[in-house]
C-alpha cells in the first residue's frame, strides 16, 4: 500500500496531516509556556519555555503559510465540508483558524523588526536590528497579539470540540479524514 500524499475527496493526504499535527504540537508548545508563565510566573521553568516562544511563533508562520499554499494546491480535492448550516460553519470555522494562525505570529514578527532588536532564531539570526524602533509597526502587536492568541486558543477549543461531536455524537466518519 502507498502512502497517499495530496488529498482527495475522501480524506486529508500525508501532507496535510504532517502540517496539521506538527502545528497542533508547537501551538500546544506555545499555549502551555504561556499558561506556564501566567500561573508560575518568573521561574527556570518559565524562563525555558517563554525563551522558545518567538524561534516557534516563526516556525509556526512558516508552517502556516505552507499549510495554507498546500491547501490551495488541494482545493479541488480536499474533502468536502458538506453543505447547509454545518457546511458553513465549518468553512468559517476553518478560515477563522487559518487567519489567526497567520496573524498572531505576523503581528509579532512586524513587532520584533519595528523593535529594532536582533531576531536570533535557535542560533540562527534572522533580523539583524540596529535601527530605532518605529512604533507603527510595534504598536498592532502590542494592543492585539496577546489577545488575539487566546482568540485563537478559544477557536482551537472549538474546533477540538466539533472534532469530538463528529467522532461520538454524529459518527459520521469525518475524523477519519484528518487522523488517516
Amino acid at each position: 500500500m502507498t502512502m497517499q500524499l495530496r488529498d482527495d475527496g475522501f480524506r486529508y493526504g500525508a501532507v496535510t496531516r504532517a502540517l496539521h499535527w506538527a502545528m497542533a504540537l508547537l501551538l500546544a508548545w506555545q499555549f502551555a509556556g504561556m499558561a506556564i508563565k501566567l500561573t508560575v510566573g518568573k521561574a527556570p521553568i518559565t524562563a525555558f519555555w517563554v525563551g522558545t516562544h518567538k524561534g516557534i511563533g516563526v516556525i509556526l508562520l512558516a508552517l502556516i503559510v505552507l499549510r495554507a499554499l498546500w491547501g490551495l494546491y488541494n482545493m479541488k480535492t480536499r474533502p468536502a465540508h458538506g453543505g447547509g448550516f454545518w457546511g458553513l460553519a465549518a468553512r468559517g470555522g476553518h478560515l477563522t483558524l487559518y487567519l489567526l494562525m497567520l496573524i498572531v505570529p505576523a503581528l509579532a514578527l512586524l513587532r520584533q523588526y519595528g523593535s529594532g532588536k536582533p531576531l536570533d532564531v535557535f542560533g540562527v539570526r534572522l533580523i539583524n536590528g540596529g535601527w530605532a524602533e518605529a512604533p507603527w509597526m510595534t504598536a498592532p502587536a502590542n494592543a492585539v497579539h496577546g489577545l488575539l492568541a487566546w482568540v485563537l486558543l478559544a477557536a482551537i477549543a472549538g474546533h477540538v470540540l466539533m472534532v469530538l461531536v463528529h467522532r461520538f455524537i454524529w459518527k459520521d466518519g469525518t475524523t477519519r479524514r484528518m487522523i488517516g
